[in-house]
């Protein structure tokens, strides 16, 4: 019996036209991420930063925001989410859609914020996505040279910390800063002790350093450079050997006696848990290269801070490194900003 053409072709063309139906469907289904990650960014982008204008970590993004902008085609604004110590502004963020078009610039503050204000806002272990380091920010312990004109480095404050009666003061930008719990843990590595009185943030606890009412701090090299530099004030030691970018000539606290000992802050940049891997491994790729370039490298320093370009995994593994650090100086010492 001879076949219909018709039928037969009308028959091939069906079967035909509902797998190539169903073919597309499946490859729009399985690519439509990819490619929707593949045209990214198609809009502004925003950038949280949870700490107020003017600050490092403000300062490092709007720097990043605009070398991003020019090599994404896309502006990235800054929007500043201040309060309690960057808790605040990260625990908004984490809530954000995970498109790729709010990310934050995370500074350390942010970090023990949770174990300070007791509210488990977050957890920075799990509870977003690092995705590159972006800069360091070195510290130092510097001193009034009028109130203690011959302490000159690190022994012979400890040397000094030992003998004063009463006990010596020292501040640091706040209660559980990163200034505030580098010199508890170097107190216990030292065996000398110093009291802390807290100040709201660094300009007003650099403004008394200065005036004579405290004698140490343990700083942001940042807040306390100009004054360096016109010997109001005196650097003793630094955090870290590349804080010497800053401070040529200063030792490090581990060339003083505790070696291994580091204390640098930093920041980097995060995003909301889900956020497709092809659009961080873009902004990986575009922070490699943004943090490379010498104009840059020579903002961030102006700006007290040093581009240090880290990968996602990196940056994760160092959260938590610091997040067991800190956290546990802390709980021991009852630190609390409540």
């Amino acid at each position: 019996m001879q076949r219909n053409p018709s039928r037969t072709s009308a028959s091939t063309f069906t079967r035909r036209s509902v797998l190539l139906t169903c073919g597309a469907a499946l490859a729009g289904g399985l690519l439509a991420p990819a490619q929707a990650a593949g045209q990214w960014p198609e809009k502004m982008i925003k950038m949280v930063v949870a700490f107020p204008p003017g600050g490092p970590t403000d300062t490092a993004a709007r720097l990043v925001a605009q070398s991003l902008s020019e090599r994404l085609g896309q502006n990235v604004i800054i929007e500043n989410r201040a309060g309690a110590s960057g808790s605040v502004g990260t625990s908004t963020f984490i809530k954000s859609p995970a498109a790729g078009y709010t990310l934050s610039m995370f500074g350390m503050p942010a970090l023990l914020a949770p174990v300070l204000f007791k509210n488990n806002l977050y957890d920075v272990r799990k509870d977003f996505l690092p995705v590159a380091t972006v800069y360091d920010l070195p510290m130092a312990i510097i001193v009034n040279p009028r109130v203690l004109p011959d302490v000159k480095d690190l022994p012979s404050l400890i040397a000094y910390a030992k003998k004063a009666e009463p006990s010596l003061n020292y501040t640091s930008s706040g209660t559980g800063s990163f200034g505030h719990l580098s010199m508890e843990q170097l107190k216990d590595l030292g065996g000398f002790d110093m009291q802390h009185v807290a100040y709201r943030g660094s300009a007003p606890a650099v403004t008394d350093l200065i005036g004579g009412q405290i004698p140490v701090m343990f700083a942001d090299v940042v807040a306390a450079l100009p004054h360096i530099q016109a010997g109001k004030l005196r650097a003793i030691a630094v955090s870290s050997n590349q804080a010497k970018l800053l401070l040529p000539g200063v030792k490090s606290v581990a060339e003083q006696g505790f070696p291994g000992f580091d204390a640098d802050t930093w920041g980097g940049l995060i995003a909301p848990l889900g956020t497709p891997q092809a659009v961080v491994d873009r902004l990986n790729k575009e922070l490699k290269v943004v943090l490379a370039d010498p104009a840059l490298q020579k903002k961030m320093l102006a700006a007290g801070a040093i581009a240090r370009y880290q990968d996602g995994a990196t940056m994760k593994a160092r959260l938590a490194n610091d997040f067991a650090r800190w956290s546990k100086i802390a709980n021991d010492k009852g630190i609390s900003a409540q």
